[in-house]
């Protein structure tokens, strides 16, 4: 099992480091939603979805990946009709951009957050004052690295935090199929009852929405990649990760069994040590490389949403430092807990007015469509239970 694991994070890693690929125009935009995609959310979603939903967790996980791809069309239709070189914001605009900007404080602090609580983990200083202290240092790095040598920076830095991520992915896939495989051999696959039902399902459900967000970083590279290459990253990134989702749920939930008792973010790293003794420690690499990686696409993101808000007055480099400097303060002030509570409702908000402004344009049954969405998004703002409540 474990040379299987190696042998393909390595060549998934190996892959893509390839010049030809690191290059490619196309790939380098999807990297920035891909980042943001598969974030914190990645690890803590199979367990989660396996506990609420039991047997039913590969159907709720499709509908989590129509939703954000019936959000993502929504603004894909904005991003079309703006184009390369948009206007004067409108009103609704201005206030679905000012949303997402909120959001993203917050998501990036999140992001780094986890960080400083994976990286004490392995350290003999644990507690809240040297995971806030790791954030804090994090957060100056990535000021740093965007603030002087821009987004291009910032993207190269990310590269390589997705390429880790997505070749030790690879290697968990790969475990997870032949430990799946041997179960199904020994007829000892798993069935698990759902823990929810009913209202409560439906607002886990709700809550999870934020776990496969990050597509919208997508719309705000404008100074980076014209209009048909930020659609084309934003429908590929999205399809991929729903891919990587669907088969690591699917393999999951019916191959191993869910620690009893209250679920933690880390409580995945534990199901793995059934499969391999070398995946917990893969897995915390994975994490932290989800957190950077994450946290550097929103940074990305912010700094374009900044300048965009500001008519250029406000360069990007500028709002990387209002992100960074917002950032650092919410760490020190609130909790983890209270930090994804608001960024799953302010991004919820965020995809309700992009839904409004495509409803607004629209024609016919796209029309009704982008309405229908709206309304979902709001009942997600408005009850959405968050992922670690």
């Amino acid at each position: 099992m474990t040379p299987l694991i190696l042998i393909t994070a390595l060549a998934a890693g190996a892959l893509l480091w390839l010049p030809g690929l690191r290059r490619h125009d196309n790939w380098r935009a999807m990297i920035t939603p891909l980042a943001s995609i598969i974030g914190s959310g990645f690890l803590v979603l199979g367990p989660i979805l396996a506990h609420g939903y039991g047997t039913w967790a590969p159907l709720a996980m499709a509908l989590l990946c129509l939703a954000a791809w019936g959000f993502g069309a929504a603004i894909r239709a904005n991003i079309a009709r703006i184009g390369d070189a948009p206007a004067r914001a409108s009103l609704p605009e201005q206030i679905a951009s000012g949303l997402l900007a909120f959001a993203y404080v917050i998501s990036v602090s999140y992001y780094l957050n986890l960080f400083g609580a994976f990286a004490v983990e392995l350290s003999p200083w644990q507690g809240h004052t040297p995971a806030r202290l790791v954030t804090t240092a994090v957060f100056a790095v990535i000021l740093g690295l965007g603030y002087t040598r821009g987004f291009k920076m910032l993207e190269r830095a990310e590269y390589i935090t997705v390429t880790l991520k997505l070749a030790i992915i690879a290697g968990l896939l790969a475990g997870l199929a032949l430990f799946f495989t041997g179960a199904a051999r020994q007829d000892a696959l798993i069935l698990p009852d759902p823990a929810q039902q009913g209202l409560g399902a439906l607002t886990l459900g709700f809550g999870l929405l934020v776990t496969v967000q990050g597509f919208e970083t997508a719309r705000y590279l404008g100074q980076s990649y014209n209009a048909r290459t930020r659609i084309a990253s934003m429908r590929q990134a999205q399809l991929l990760s729903a891919a990587i989702y669907m088969v690591y749920v699917a393999l999951l939930v019916y191959a191993l069994p869910i620690p009893d008792g209250d679920l933690s973010e880390t409580a995945v790293i534990a199901m793995m040590q059934q499969v391999s003794p070398l995946l917990p420690l893969m897995l915390i690499a994975a994490a932290l490389a989800a957190q950077f990686s994450a946290a550097v696409a929103d940074t990305g993101g912010a700094g374009g949403l900044v300048a965009e808000l500001s008519h250029h007055r406000i360069t990007p480099r500028q709002g990387y430092l209002v992100l960074c400097l917002a950032g650092i303060a919410l760490t020190w002030t609130a909790d983890v807990f209270q930090i994804i509570s608001l960024a799953s409702r302010a991004f919820a908000l965020y995809y309700a007015a992009q839904c409004a402004i495509a409803a607004r344009h629209g024609q016919g049954p796209r029309r009704l469509l982008w309405g229908a969405l709206m309304l979902l998004a709001l009942a997600i703002a408005i009850t959405g239970q968050p992922v670690e409540g």
